[in-house]
């Protein structure tokens, strides 16, 4: 299959999701209470119903690519080990006909998890003593857009409108949350040439992500972030903080800190990371990888 082909249908897939959006954003609307605590917040779900989005650094990509990993979370809610999972996740990038309009979908494809009675409990899941099982989990799908670059502009700027779908179906057992979601982002990145081939790049982001509570109810929240990325020849090193403050602060205001690494071998890269909760993510995250770009 061609690149064009890849592209078209690309386009076609984000129409179609537009659409359902608009289809999924019609629940009917009810006087909420407001003062009631929701609980629906990352802290009484699984790892991958509310997590923080990988911040952009300014730019979209130049070529299509795709990755994979196999993901471990510890979770720390309670005790450490309370909340065990072995994730496969997928991520694709394809540029819409200009390498300044990203489509990019991505999700947890499968994953086991264990949890203890204590973490059940906390979750409020109707269940006595353990739970484990296998699930799949939400499909996210943004559009990213560069606005300004730093060869023209003296800095990159992109804009991404992203959406979350209900795709995950275990919210009976906290593992995800079903209802749609979204986020719009905007990161802003420099890079500097420094000796010995070495180029050191930071970046800055800020945006609203919004899901979707109860009926006539929805958290609203600001994010933010900060990156630092060191490259030299085909290492990367990178460090990202980031998070976002829900409005009802009970679990709802996660923030992570993040290392990665990639090492790449001509169109294929061998990824590394690790992620550390810092505040209402109650999880270690150790992932390893390879992207593949076309």
């Amino acid at each position: 299959m061609s690149i064009v082909s890849i592209r078209r249908i690309a386009l076609s897939v984000s129409i179609l999701l537009a659409c359902a959006a608009t289809a999924l954003a019609g629940t009917p609307i009810v006087q909420p209470n407001l003062s009631t605590k929701t609980k629906i917040a990352p802290v009484y779900f699984g790892p991958n119903a509310f997590p923080v989005p990988d911040m952009l650094d300014g730019r979209t990509s130049q070529s299509a690519r795709v990755s994979v990993s196999a993901d471990h979370y510890m979770g720390t809610l309670v005790q450490p080990g309370g909340d065990v999972t072995m994730a496969l996740s997928a991520k694709c990038v394809v540029p819409l006909f200009t390498p300044r309009a990203n489509l990019v979908v991505w999700m947890p494809v499968a994953e086991y998890y264990y949890t203890s009675a204590e973490v059940n409990a906390i979750r409020r899941v109707p269940h006595e003593g353990e739970l484990r099982g296998w699930d799949s989990g939400d499909v996210y799908v943004s559009t990213d857009m560069q606005l300004f670059t730093q060869q023209l502009h003296g800095v990159d700027i992109a804009l991404r409108a992203a959406l979350k779908t209900a795709s995950g179906n275990t919210y009976a057992k906290a593992r995800y949350y079903d209802a749609p979601g979204y986020f719009f982002d905007v990161a802003m990145g420099r890079e500097w040439n420094l000796t010995h081939g070495t180029v050191l790049r930071v970046a800055a982001s800020g945006g609203f992500l919004c899901w979707q509570t109860d009926r006539g109810r929805q958290n609203d929240a600001p994010m933010y972030g900060l990156l630092m990325a060191w490259r030299c020849g085909p290492l990367d090193l990178t460090t990202t903080w980031s998070g976002y403050a829900g409005w009802e602060h009970d679990g709802d205001c996660p923030m992570v800190i993040k290392v990665a690494a990639s090492y790449r071998l001509s169109a294929l890269s061998i990824d590394a990371c690790y992620k550390q909760g810092l505040n209402d993510w109650p999880f270690r995250q150790l992932s390893i990888g390879c992207t593949y770009i076309f």
